[in-house]
């Protein structure tokens, strides 16, 4: 998983950005990531429960929704 890209809750603007800088491993309660203004943070998981998947950036401002890899809330917000 390292280098791919999810987003993270936030309180101030629902969801960022965040590249993963760690491979994440089965079970592991962190998920190392950097978000796009440079933070580093370890971000808690519930390993049933991983933060969703970024679209590739070929995809945003895409019309028809239907054309995104990830369809979900921050996909949709995102474009």
């Amino acid at each position: 998983l390292q280098y791919n890209r999810v987003w993270i809750p936030d309180n101030e603007e629902v969801w960022q950005s965040a590249e993963i800088t760690k491979d994440y491993k089965a079970g592991d309660r962190f998920l190392h990531v950097q978000l796009e203004d440079g933070t580093e943070l370890s971000y808690p998981v519930d390993p049933a429960v991983l933060p969703p998947l970024r679209n590739p950036d070929i995809l945003v401002g895409e019309n028809d929704l239907t054309a995104l890899s990830y369809l979900h809330e921050p996909a949709v917000l995102h474009n």
